[in-house]
């Protein structure tokens, strides 16, 4: 599910229901591949067949079959699904053996035959493979021949599944059918979400994403309910209680990308202008308070950009395009061909918006986010490339580890890096060619060859971006302006890290006040000199102009000195995202003993005069670093009464907005009153926190005033600064409230209190599913780790119930819930946890929880009392 192109806005899309009698008609499914769709008749259920834990010969399936027809049917169930599938598919290279994907099912009756000449193919038992391949294995008694085609039928049972995987069950209240007389109780529904590998869960199959085929659905339901699916509807057969859908067949595409739901939804056709077939799909109240008109009056314009862009007709490509959110769903959103799902309040809105909604700034916004978010995990040596072997990426839990910060972000950031270097007009010509003619291939990072087959003068683009993506980490380049002389040297921030790696990249710069449009190469990893690296005496030198190249950059002290001082005098001579860079690249150069740590802090010195978001939200970022190593220490007082003097000439600037609870109309401005108030509040600044609480007290009392732009920010503050009684309150109304927006921020709020024992209550209410949803347990204990009061609890927390918070985002509660780590005891406690719990995905993340902890020790012991000394100056 890619993130680099999409960003949530507040807009409740939201399923329609079932009652749980419903959810025996919405699992009947039959998929075929150009076959006729076959009986109907439910099976008997089989056995599981024989386990075995001994290896497979690799943990991936082996290339010897391709599939190329699929039929599966299930009739109906209620918790339960049954069915039998066939699999057509031609053997490429002789064997005797046929391995499927197949998880947590029952499988039973294998029937191989000779497709052209119907004959059986004798085999013995088969064998479920106990371990992450999830390989079922068939035995044949003869060879299957290359270049010949074959079926394979199977019979197959599962149960639907209630922790967001495979073919899952959801629910929320709202009013039910009509045919049920109840129209205000708890309502049920299913969906599918198998990325990355568990369509293996629904049916068996060959669940790799290079082995495509068509799908021909059809799903039988319960009338009064909708099934929608990848593909167009081609018709519909009723009877007394049941209803057929069939869909047409789609392309071509991977098994995760396969999607269905069944539910009772009201349909909210696009706005002109917009091509055909583009529907959203929400609740009937969420229609009926608008909250669907946003996303309604903007998807057409995307969906037309994008067809101008890659000069493509969506609706020749993929038939139609269904947007709907669902209730419960673990990813932000997923891209199923055609059924595109999101998570309750979000859909997408965020690449084409410069040009669609240029007043939200977004572009510049987001690609920030996206550098600073890949910097981070990308400076650790536990890192992974962005392609990397196909042998370190065999098991399940490895694949699902690669859905991360590196693939999404970092993928971007180099995407973004390329396009500046070719220029976009090439780049968007390189992706349309890339959609064309290399559409079947699994990553856009093969839009490299597509890009030297389309453009001749960038033959050697493929060779110099190369070790961008096949290597871990990134560059730090260090410039001496005295001299004009230039370096480059893998960042870590464990020096010690160093001696495992001798690695360098080929580096477009682009500097400061260079007027060229071509950047200059760094295209070794020697030291070399260049006159445009050269300063005039006085005069400053800026490198990674925009800071669209994935690197870091130093420079001698001279430089930094006059850069920090055209900064405090006058500021925008620099780039709005460089001054933003500059403060980031300073604290993590610190961070990594490249430079002193009070030259990081004095980038923060021009803050007391800039009202611009980008270079707040680098400096708030980067000194929540500080704040976890000194919360718990007498930094802290220091720490925030500078904060406080810094904040408030960019808290004033808002004021007359934020006392009437009103917002600017600039996009940008917005953030920037969000982040006044937050880091006025946060760090006790007295006119915020009473101004926080007398809004949030008017609430209690009766009359919401609070801007829905500042209440996130707002309920967090004032239940921050008050007690039980707000708490309670903010529960309450999340509870009741049936606004996905104001249900999110108060489920945020909720664990700003500083109140231990009910941040204790808090984390026990993520066990219970009907509290906090299984979605949001991750989120809800990440936002918990967040408060200083509530490190140990937490930390207790998910040891105590780590198999029932590892089923979903595991590796992100690691990683928030040790950010604050930073002793010896805190260390051996995590390496004792990595030592003795089943980490499952959250492997890597607890290896770089592991390496940053160490990392934490020395930085803390290292620069404690110069930070101090900092501070106390600086007040």
């Amino acid at each position: 599910m890619p993130k680099g192109s999409f960003l949530s806005k507040a807009l409740a899309a939201t399923f329609i229901v079932l009652t749980i009698s419903v959810i025996g008609g919405i699992i009947t499914m039959i998929i075929l591949y150009k076959t006729e769709i076959s009986g109907m008749n439910p099976t008997a259920r089989p056995t599981l067949p024989p386990t075995t834990t001994a290896p497979p010969p690799v943990m991936r399936l082996p290339p010897n079959l391709v599939p190329e027809q699929v039929n599966v049917t299930s009739p109906n169930q209620t918790m339960l699904f049954t069915g039998n599938s066939t699999v057509e598919f031609r053997c490429v290279e002789r064997t005797s053996t046929i391995y499927l994907n197949s998880k947590d099912l029952k499988v039973s009756n294998p029937l191989v035959k000779n497709t052209k000449t119907n004959e059986k193919i004798p085999h013995s038992s088969m064998i479920s493979h106990d371990d992450e391949s999830n390989f079922l294995e068939i035995p044949l008694n003869e060879h299957l021949e290359a270049g010949k085609n074959y079926s394979l039928f199977l019979d197959f049972e599962g149960e639907i599944s209630v922790n967001l995987e495979g073919l899952y069950l959801s629910s929320y209240v709202e009013g039910g059918p009509a045919y049920e007389g109840d129209r205000n109780a708890e309502r049920f529904l299913v969906a599918t979400n198998l990325q990355p590998t568990d369509a293996r869960r629904v049916f068996p199959c060959f669940d790799e994403p290079q082995l495509k085929a068509e799908f021909d659905v059809t799903i039988i339901h319960r009338r009064g309910t909708d099934a929608l699916g990848n593909a167009k509807v081609e018709g519909n057969n009723t009877n007394d209680e049941w209803e057929m859908t069939r869909f047409k067949l789609t392309p071509r595409m991977s098994t995760y990308l396969f999607a269905f739901t069944v539910s009772e939804f009201e349909e909210f056709t696009v706005s002109k202008p917009t091509p055909e077939n583009v529907d959203i799909y929400a609740r009937p109240d969420a229609v009926k308070a608008k909250s669907t008109e946003y996303a309604a009056s903007i998807t057409g314009n995307i969906l037309m950009f994008y067809e101008d862009l890659f000069d493509m007709t969506y609706s020749r490509t993929l038939g139609k395009l269904d947007q709907i959110a669902l209730p419960d769903l673990y990813p932000a959103a997923m891209e199923n061909w055609g059924l595109v799902t999101y998570q309750e309040g979000g859909l997408p809105f965020f690449f084409p918006l410069d040009n669609v909604e240029p007043s939200f700034n977004v572009k510049d916004m987001y690609a920030m986010n996206d550098l600073h978010i890949a910097f981070q995990e990308d400076a650790l040596a536990s890192s992974h490339p962005l392609s990397p072997p196909q042998e370190d990426v065999q098991t399940t839990s490895q694949i699902t580890e690669m859905f991360d910060s590196i693939t999404y972000s970092k993928g971007a950031t180099i995407l973004r890096m390329l396009s500046d270097i070719v220029g976009e007009k090439v780049f968007n010509k390189a992706s349309v060619f890339f959609l064309f003619v290399c559409f079947f291939a699994l990553s856009l990072l093969l839009i490299l060859p597509c890009l030297q087959a389309g453009e001749g003068q960038f033959n050697d683009i493929a060779m110099k971006m190369e070790p961008w993506t096949k290597q871990i980490g990134y560059p730090v380049i260090t410039i001496n302006t005295t001299i004009g002389e230039v370096y480059q040297k893998h960042f870590l921030f464990n020096s010690s890290s160093e001696s495992r790696f001798v690695l360098w990249w080929y580096i477009p710069i682009r500097v400061m006040p260079d007027t060229s449009t071509d950047p200059v190469w760094l295209l070794s990893n020697e030291r070399v000199r260049n006159e445009k690296f050269l300063s005039e005496p006085g005069k400053w030198i800026l490198a990674n102009v925009n800071c669209t190249g994935y690197y870091r950059v130093n420079y001698n002290p001279e430089n930094w000195e006059h850069l920090l001082t055209q900064l405090e005098v006058k500021p925008s001579p620099i780039p709005l995202m460089n001054r933003a860079q500059l403060i980031d690249d300073a604290f993590n150069l610190a961070r990594a003993k490249l430079v002193d740590v009070t030259l990081a802090l004095n980038t923060t010195r021009f803050l007391h005069s800039e009202t611009e978001y980008l270079p707040w939200e680098s400096a708030v970022r980067n000194l929540e670093y500080f704040f976890l190593m000194f919360d718990r220490s007498e930094v802290y007082g220091p720490m925030q009464a500078y904060l406080q003097e810094q904040v408030k000439g960019l808290y004033d600037f808002f004021s007359n907005y934020t006392d009437h609870s009103q917002v600017p109309k600039d996009h940008s401005s917005q953030y920037s009153q969000i982040i006044a108030i937050e880091v006025a509040c946060s760090n006790g600044l007295k006119k915020c926190v009473t101004m926080a609480s007398s809004m949030f007290s008017l609430w209690m009392n009766g009359t919401n005033i609070i801007n829905p732009n500042l209440r996130s920010v707002i309920y967090c503050q004032a239940v921050a600064a008050g007690g039980k009684e707000e708490w309670e309150f903010a529960w309450e109304r999340f509870q009741t409230t049936n606004d996905t927006s104001e249900k999110e921020q108060l489920r945020k709020a909720l664990s700003c209190t500083k109140t231990t024992w009910l941040l204790g209550r808090y984390l026990d209410y993520t066990l219970n599913p009907e509290k906090i949803r299984l979605m949001d347990v991750a989120s809800t204990i990440i936002y918990i780790a967040k408060n200083e009061a509530a490190q140990a609890q937490v930390w207790n927390f998910i040891r105590a119930h780590w198999d029932y918070i590892s089923l979903g985002d595991g590796a992100m509660v690691i990683q928030a819930v040790t950010d604050r780590f930073s002793t010896k005891f805190e260390l051996e406690e995590l390496e004792r946890f990595a030592k003795d719990y089943d980490l499952r995905s959250a492997t890597r993340a607890v290896e770089q929880a592991i390496e940053q902890t160490q990392v934490n020790i020395q930085w803390v012991r290292e620069n404690k009392d110069n930070v101090l000394e900092w501070f106390e100056k600086n007040i």
